[in-house]
């Protein structure tokens, strides 16, 4: 299992994440990854990471997927693999309508067809086989529609990348997500993922992507052997001598965004949750949380649905349920640390 560091957002340029990062890397980490939403963007933050370490990897879990053309998302991992010599991780993620349309202005439209054209012209472009030309119903290049002056033109990169086979890595955590990942990216990057439930909730999906993929191209893919699939889930870690003081500092994200992160109905964590067995906490957390009472929506959040997604406690006790993460196909386990020892002490547990 490796190792990866989650920074969170690049929230201002107050917030240093560099010391960790670099403490990460003399550790043996793997990887570290920054997300972006609707404040500081990720590329600015990788950037500044990758300038400033040496051999770990960098990865944007996510680059939105309505914030960019396909065209500029490939020009952007050009950029950063080169710049970190080979380092950059591509996470990819479609956000929801909430930002989709929101913050970017753009239709949420149909997320799996959407993502599906998004990365075949992505990887088209890396390949520099032959000139970018795709007509499919979310993307027109060259552009032929109302308002298309008739003058644009099949072209390619004119750089070559640093490799042409930068992984891509989905954001996924729905079945037909899941799947997509499965089929035409070369890892998964799952939000609270529950390693008890990986047989029930994700597992099927992935194997039929895998099934696909091996129907479509040839290639098989899977978690071990010459194209090993990497499912590079995220966990919190809250190291202390205080077990239910430890869960209570991760139970307002879980309410958040169980509770917060979407409408009624349309609440991918929300599906999640309930997926893992917690159907009537995830309904209570919702109506709480839009009703307006975020402190009893954190309330409600279950001492078991904390420690199915995160580890918390003593040394002793992390250890312990360790155990179940390491037994799991994770291949990459990206860790939201409370500080430098819960760093230090996951090195000590993986690598």
């Amino acid at each position: 299992m490796r190792l990866g560091l989650n920074v969170g957002y690049w929230a201002s340029s107050k917030q240093d994440h560099v010391p960790i990062v670099r403490e990460a890397e003399s550790l043996g980490y793997d990887s570290v990854w920054m997300a972006e939403a609707y404040g500081g963007d990720v590329v600015t933050g990788l950037t500044w990471l990758a300038a400033k370490t040496e051999r770990i990897k960098v990865g944007s879990a996510i680059m939105q997927i309505p914030a960019r053309t396909p065209a500029m998302t490939a020009m952007t991992a050009v950029g950063l693999d080169m710049i970190s010599g080979g380092r950059f991780l591509l996470g990819l993620g479609v956000s929801g309508p909430q930002v989709a349309e929101g913050w970017h202005g753009v239709p949420y439209g149909k997320p799996i067809g959407r993502t599906r054209e998004y990365v075949e012209i992505v990887r088209t472009i890396l390949a520099r086989e032959k000139p970018l030309e795709h007509h499919g119903e979310h993307y027109d290049i060259p552009y032929t529609g109302p308002g298309a002056t008739g003058l644009g033109k099949p072209l390619k990169l004119i750089v070559h990348p640093e490799r042409a086979d930068v992984p891509i890595y989905l954001a996924a955590i729905g079945p037909k997500n899941v799947e997509l990942a499965g089929e035409i990216a070369d890892g998964l990057l799952p939000i609270f993922f529950s390693p008890k439930r990986f047989l029930d909730v994700y597992g099927p999906a992935l194997e039929s992507g895998f099934d696909k993929a091996r129907a479509t191209t040839g290639v098989t893919k899977g978690f071990v052997g010459d194209r090993p699939f990497d499912l590079a889930a995220s966990c919190t870690v809250v190291l202390g001598d205080d077990v239910e003081q430890c869960r209570d500092s991760v139970k307002p994200t879980i309410a958040l965004y169980v509770g917060g992160m979407g409408a009624v109905g349309s609440n991918f964590y929300n599906d999640l949750a309930c997926r893992y067995g917690f159907e009537g906490q995830a309904k209570t957390i919702q109506e709480l949380f839009l009703g307006g009472d975020r402190a009893g929506a954190v309330a409600a959040v279950p001492d078991e649905l904390v420690d199915e997604v995160a580890l918390c406690g003593p040394r002793s006790r992390i250890a312990d349920r360790f155990a179940e993460w390491k037994a799991s196909p994770v291949g990459t386990l990206n860790l939201n640390v409370n500080g430098v020892e819960a760093l230090r002490l996951m090195a000590e547990l993986a690598l």
